[in-house]
């Protein structure tokens, strides 16, 4: 979750993430692409920023508050404690101060993604959370958007397979104009036939763009369908295309109305604010909103792999490339912290892999291994890479030297310097992450997503308490021949 990735894996991450977020356009705002990654970006902070991938009158009474005194205001270098409160209708609200630039950051957390997606209706979550940005009768189409850009802040959304989210930037003074905009359209939202059929055409498009014109994140894609037998994680975040040109006015309504509300929702305000006048601009706009009853889904259970599965992907592509996957637990699971550990001793120019593949045998243009803990549910944990050579190269050495790498881990120990490397690469990208204000905040919301927020302080303890003989045990425990799904995409 913590490695960093080099220029040639970033491209691949773009499939694995399988986020999409808005893309803020000078004239328009409402185009979509998935993130562009830099060089060397930690990948906890990509994960966290993205990862297969987006009003009214009477106040409320505050029904708790759990906080941590602060009585004086924090400063930069001082650790950023939360302030946590409840209001009637069941809206959590979370908030940091950080006073050292004159902005802030407005998030609001909805706990719906494709994980709450019935059959046949895969991308619902997706398509909801772009039908939010055609308006209410109190603001059309694209004025919110236009809104914000104008008192000099930035928007944007994304949709995940847990939770769809939505934020703002702008300067601190302007932040009520978030707070109404959004109470407004969590209740307010139109949506009518003629404007989902038009933006139906483009989540289409996005998707032919993204997926089905990518071979490698198509090889992505079936590779997490046909490793998840039952458990919806193995259904696109974008939904499948069949399913998206089938969504109606009706569909979209009955998501919204099911999983919109202030009882399915978090906030989370970071930045130059004042708590309790933030708190106040809450109550008048959100306290209002009446709650509802969250549908409930029954998510079934993914079986135990019983031996290994393989298939191959034929496209026209540059080079050979392969994929496996492994089913392995999420966060809190004792496991993740060491299975952190171990994707960062494999990654990076200085990893294991890139050592061994590219540099020394010289048989992979890149190779990498991604995973991440910020899931619900079990998921998995990928290897892969490009095969050097052209179009006519193989991918049965590359694999071969995957699987050398992963068993050397089992029957040698980790060095302790390689052990130290690694929790020191991951602490360094989890505390320099939070300089941001919307990382910050972004941070909070993917720990509450999964539980609570407090599980944040936990995890660098977790990550230190780490020792060689976890990272083996969690090797040979969850990286078995049988616990794997292997993708080959070759090249036509």
């Amino acid at each position: 979750m913590n490695q960093t990735i080099d220029a040639s894996g970033a491209r691949l991450l773009q499939g694995l993430l399988n986020v999409t977020k808005r893309v803020i356009d000078k004239k328009v705002m409402t185009k979509k692409a998935m993130i562009t990654l830099p060089i060397s970006v930690p990948i906890s902070i990509i994960v966290m920023l993205s990862a297969a991938v987006l009003c009214s009158c009477s106040s409320a009474t505050i029904k708790s508050e759990t906080t941590q005194a602060v009585t004086e205001p924090q400063r930069a270098g001082v650790e950023l404690i939360p302030r946590e409160y409840f209001l009637d209708n069941g809206l959590k609200v979370l908030m940091v101060e950080d006073h050292k630039v004159p902005i802030a950051t407005f998030q609001i957390w909805y706990k719906v993604g494709s994980i709450n997606e019935p059959a046949g209706k895969t991308g619902m979550s997706h398509m909801l959370e772009h039908m939010m940005f055609k308006g209410t009768k109190r603001y059309g189409s694209k004025v919110f958007s236009n809104l914000i850009q104008k008192n000099g802040g930035v928007d944007n959304a994304f949709t995940t397979r847990n939770y769809t989210m939505y934020y703002q930037t702008l300067i601190s003074d302007r932040l009520e104009l978030s707070i109404e905009l959004e109470a407004d359209r969590m209740q307010n939202l139109l949506l009518n036939e003629e404007d989902v059929k038009s933006e139906k055409q483009v989540v289409m498009e996005e998707r032919r763009l993204r997926t089905e014109d990518n071979p490698q994140n198509l090889l992505f894609e079936q590779l997490t369908e046909k490793a998840l037998s039952r458990h919806p994680y193995r259904n696109p975040v974008i939904g499948w295309m069949d399913d998206i040109a089938s969504f109606t006015a009706e569909d979209l309504r009955g998501h919204y109305n099911n999983y919109y509300s202030p009882n399915n929702a978090v906030i989370i305000v970071t930045g130059d604010i004042n708590p309790a006048e933030v708190l106040s601009q809450l109550r008048t706009h959100f306290g209002p909103i009446a709650a509802k009853h969250p549908a409930t889904v029954n998510i079934p259970m993914e079986p135990k792999q019983e031996q290994s599965r393989r298939f191959l992907l034929r496209k026209p592509a540059q080079l050979p490339y392969l994929l496996t996957a492994y089913h392995v637990p999420s966060i809190p699971h004792k496991d993740s912290y060491a299975l952190d550990v171990l994707s960062a001793i494999f990654s990076g120019k200085s990893g294991r892999l890139y050592q061994a593949l590219v540099k020394n045998q010289k048989i992979a243009l890149n190779a990498f291994v991604f995973y991440s803990g910020f899931h619900t549910d079990p998921y998995l944990m990928y290897f892969g890479g490009s095969v050097m050579g052209g179009k006519g190269g193989n991918t049965d050495a590359l694999e071969r030297a995957i699987l050398d790498e992963i068993e050397k881990v089992k029957t040698t120990p980790p060095t302790e310097r390689e052990i130290q490397k690694a929790k020191n690469q991951i602490e360094a990208s989890f505390i320099m992450g939070q300089d941001s204000i919307y990382f910050q905040g972004e941070l909070l919301g993917m720990y509450e997503m999964l539980g609570n927020w407090r599980l944040k302080d936990k995890y660098l303890e977790e990550i230190r308490g780490v020792t060689v003989e976890d990272v083996q045990r969690v090797a040979t425990t969850w990286l078995t021949t049988n616990n794997s799904t292997i993708g080959t995409l070759i090249p036509e």
